[in-house]
């Protein structure tokens, strides 16, 4: 095993990423999710939305998102129909199941458990992170 304290800050924030979000995508495929799915039923919690802004709303392509959502269909977790107020149009929406399995995630915890049993003050870690994350964005 390597020395951990020897690695450098970077490498250290990315392994850490690495290793949080392979036991995240473990406690999402066990409700038939992926991290793009989760981030899906995410952005529908406002009510139903355009492929397009779905794709807008969780930062990738319009044709990136629509094998997203045909596995969220087929899981039974979202529902498309046709806008009627422009047929052109397909409206997206979480269906009962979709929601429920959305809600036992956040209920669950589950994603902050996975570093909050890990951490000492898992609080300090989220300040640093935003402070962090903050920063290289204002840049």
């Amino acid at each position: 095993m390597d020395d951990l304290t020897s690695w450098p800050t970077g490498r250290l924030l990315l392994v850490a990423a690495r290793l949080v979000e392979r036991e995240w995508n473990a406690v999402l495929a066990e409700r038939g999710l992926t991290h793009a799915g989760f981030l899906t039923l995410n952005a529908l919690g406002d009510g139903p939305r355009t492929q397009r802004e779905l794709a807008a709303r969780t930062y990738v392509e319009e044709q990136t998102i629509r094998p997203v959502l045909d596995r969220l269909e087929r899981n039974g977790h979202i529902s498309r129909e046709r806008d009627p107020a422009d047929r052109r149009r397909v409206m997206v929406t979480r269906t009962p199941r979709g929601e429920r399995t959305y809600t036992a995630l956040l209920a669950g915890d589950s994603a902050e458990r996975i570093i909050a049993d890990r951490v000492e003050d898992p609080e300090v870690l989220r300040a640093e992170l935003i402070r962090l994350i903050s920063g290289i964005r204002e840049q």
